[in-house]
């Protein structure tokens, strides 16, 4: 009897120590908590409020697990790289490389884009090939020139990881991880990427008259006066985040948005990349062609290919030239260099966790 006693207990215990969890889902409540983006009253008079998708709403928990995915190297082949290593802080999001490098040491074929304000973008990429944040920030893992892996692999590297589970059940009631919900927190967190603190904003937006110089004056006159710039870069976003053929090329080795449309009217065109931190994110265009604002600027004022077979209508003005002399160049330099916004630069709330 007291034999059959002791197996009794023995098998009670091995059940009770079973490493097997007795529920897949924690006992915690899934109560996510609604999270707000802050920036600037006037922003509200001049853009519509920012645009959630209904299917994925901002959340403190899930910003927070986006925020630690951007800069997860799990989400690479050989785990070497995240989004954090091509889009760097202190390069307003974007690389300071032309292009890109990818795991196995390959380059990519265009500059990587500055992730700012882009909750209010409707196509991403240079190309326009993706309507969503979340189908943007699918595209880097398996493609193969950059993280260069599997999202099945991804899946089981952070299934496996005992931090995960847990933050996915915060963010979205769940502990299993798929790539639907690894995007919508990254997407999540880049909508809070906003940038709306420069000292332009504070002259030309909060009427703070001594925060830009004479010169940064007088290039803000010229970018919406005799320079043009403002057409399509537009006040707010100083993006209208449309796609244009700005004249570089009169014969095109990157088709741009042609590639994804199939249409020869759309040869050339690629996206209008916003001016906000545009002293931190050179190189300049698609192909980084330009390595200074000097050089940007000197394109517009007498470099403009008028014979650009699908050239923007809004090139008009200046595609026969401007005719800036040597100062109104240094002032518009220093006007686009007052695009800068250091408190985006260096947010904490932005960095790796």
């Amino acid at each position: 009897m007291k034999q059959v006693l002791t197996l009794l207990l023995c098998a009670l215990c091995m059940v009770s120590c079973s490493d097997e969890p007795t529920s897949s889902e924690p006992t915690d409540t899934y109560n996510p908590t609604s999270l707000t983006v802050d920036y600037p009253e006037w922003v509200s008079t001049y853009l519509e409020a920012m645009p959630i998708p209904a299917d994925n709403p901002l959340t403190k928990e899930g910003v927070a697990l986006g925020r630690m995915l951007f800069y997860e190297p799990k989400l690479s082949g050989d785990m070497s790289m995240s989004c954090g290593s091509c889009h760097k802080q202190e390069n307003g999001f974007s690389d300071p490389r032309p292009f890109s490098i990818g795991i196995n040491g390959e380059e990519g074929g265009r500059n990587a884009m500055a992730i700012i304000n882009m909750a209010w973008s409707k196509k991403f990429f240079w190309d326009g090939r993706r309507n969503s944040l979340e189908e943007q920030a699918h595209d880097p893992v398996t493609n193969p020139i950059e993280m260069r892996t599997t999202w099945p692999v991804v899946v089981q590297r952070l299934q496996s990881d005992q931090r995960y589970p847990s933050l996915f059940y915060k963010a979205f009631g769940t502990t299993r991880v798929d790539s639907t919900l690894v995007v919508k927190a990254i997407a999540q967190f880049e909508r809070t990427l906003v940038s709306f603190s420069s000292r332009f904003d504070r002259f030309f937006f909060e009427g703070a008259t001594g925060a830009l110089s004479a010169s940064e004056q007088r290039g803000l006159d010229l970018f919406f006066g005799k320079a043009d710039c403002n057409h399509c870069h537009t006040d707010v976003l100083m993006s209208d985040n449309g796609f244009r053929n700005n004249g570089l090329d009169v014969g095109f080795a990157d088709r741009g948005m042609g590639e994804v449309t199939g249409n020869a009217a759309d040869n050339g065109k690629f996206k209008v990349t916003t001016l906000r931190n545009i002293a931190v994110t050179a190189p300049y265009m698609h192909d980084s062609r330009f390595s200074t604002l000097e050089q940007v600027v000197a394109h517009y004022d007498h470099g403009v290919q008028a014979n650009s077979p699908t050239i923007d209508d809004n090139m008009e003005k200046i595609r026969h030239g401007i005719a800036l002399t040597d100062q109104e160049q240094r002032d518009l330099v220093d006007f686009l260099k007052s695009l800068t916004d250091t408190s985006f630069l260096t947010n904490p709330a932005f960095a790796k966790p």
